[in-house]
Parts: structure tokens; C-alpha cells; sequence
């Protein structure tokens, strides 16, 4: 009875690399040989009345992102019909609305670009004008 057997790429591998090349790379010394991810950071995004319908009432939506952009991202994914009230179909954030991160209006930072850390809060207000 003849037996068939498979190798894994990484077995195949080994088997043609010499044995001394299987050694560390000396630029390589003093790197971490394995890499821990911080947490996503928590934030919290307060919402002005006109935009609670969309969202269930609620007031405040606690999301992980690390920057504005990847909140507006986990609105699109789960607050669909806020996200549409809040971005435009290009998905940039719409003219008549600020965005702010705790005291900071995002466009006078990174724009959408602005690196969040746990326990911002990123509010989104209706521009305000008149004379």
C-alpha cells in the first residue's frame, strides 16, 4: 500500500532552507520577537437631539476607535441610518455638522484623522449661524 503524504509550506520550507539560515538575523538582534496590540481605545459620542431618532434616543454611544475616522467607520457598521445623517455619500462628514473632540473642533486638528485615546469624548453638533 503506497501512502501520500502532504507537506505544509512551512514544512517544505525547512526541508530546502539550510539549517543555518534558520538562525536569527543579526540586524534583527533586540527585537521584540512577538508584538502585544494596545487596546482600541473607548470613547464615548454625544448626540444633539435631531440626531438621536436615528440611533434608538440614545444620548451617547460608547465605541472603541482609536481616531475619529474609525468611529464614523463603527457607526456605518452599526448605527447605519445615523452614520447617513452624520457623513455624506462620499463619507465625509457633512458641512453643516462639527465634530469635536472633547473641547477640540477635528478640523482645526487631523480632521477625521485625530487620534482618540479612552475616555475622549467626541460630540457632534449642528453648526450654528445667524446674525
Amino acid at each position: 500500500m503506497k501512502r501520500s503524504y502532504q507537506l505544509s509550506t512551512v514544512t517544505a520550507l525547512a526541508l530546502l532552507v539550510p539549517e543555518t539560515a534558520l538562525l536569527r538575523h543579526p540586524n534583527l538582534e533586540g527585537y521584540p520577537t512577538s508584538r502585544t496590540m494596545a487596546p482600541t481605545p473607548t470613547v464615548t459620542i454625544y448626540l444633539p437631539g435631531p440626531l438621536r431618532v436615528y440611533c434608538a434616543g440614545a444620548s451617547q454611544l460608547a465605541v472603541s476607535a482609536g481616531t475619529v475616522r474609525a468611529a464614523l467607520e463603527d457607526l456605518e457598521q452599526n448605527q447605519c441610518a445615523l452614520y447617513r445623517n452624520v457623513c455624506d455619500e462620499t463619507g465625509a462628514v457633512r458641512r453643516h455638522l462639527n465634530i469635536f473632540v472633547n473641547s477640540d473642533n477635528v478640523r482645526d486638528r487631523d480632521g477625521v484623522d485625530t487620534t482618540l485615546k479612552s475616555g475622549d469624548v467626541v460630540t457632534i453638533l449642528p453648526a450654528v449661524s445667524g446674525g
